[in-house]
């Protein structure tokens, strides 16, 4: 299911960009870094994180980590992650798959800013085995370009 609405969702929304379906899993950044020869980096994971009573999507770049810190100044409360099956229930994507794209309820998508150095990014498509490659000018569009600073790059 969660493949098929990130599809449908695209070929409403962007109907000239692809998910690409591979053999080999991309479930992790490393993994999907590997499958489609970019650096860590490009991978564009999707966190799906509470704060206070509010669900939100913060997509950002796969070497970069969520801080505590700059989230709460962020989103103006502490974030919390959630677990994989609350996550698979409202975003319909597996962990391994969640991505801003055919969601089956809207959520608030943000972008962190850590991804502004890529002009390329690579998140999930809804599925393990699934990516959609894109800019980041398109990611932004398609997400509603809400931009903030919450993760901490790799040192």
């Amino acid at each position: 299911m969660s493949l098929a609405s990130v599809t449908a969702d695209l070929a409403t929304r962007a109907p000239d960009l692809t998910v690409e379906v591979t053999e080999l899993s991309t479930a992790t950044v490393q993994l999907a870094a590997e499958v489609h020869g970019v650096a860590p980096g490009q991978i564009a994971k999707t966190l799906c994180i509470r704060v206070r009573d509010e669900v939100v999507l913060l997509v950002t770049r796969g070497d970069a980590r969520l801080d505590n810190q700059k989230a709460k100044a962020a989103f103006g409360g502490r974030p919390r992650m959630l677990g994989a099956e609350e996550v698979e229930q409202l975003t319909s994507h597996p962990v391994g798959g969640v991505c801003p794209f055919g969601l089956p309820a809207p959520l608030p998508i943000y972008l962190d800013s850590s991804l502004q150095i890529y002009d390329l990014v690579i998140p999930a498509g809804g599925h393990t085995h699934a990516s959609v490659r894109l800019s980041l000018s398109r990611l932004a569009a398609l997400c509603g370009d809400n931009w903030v600073d919450a993760c901490l790059l790799p040192t």
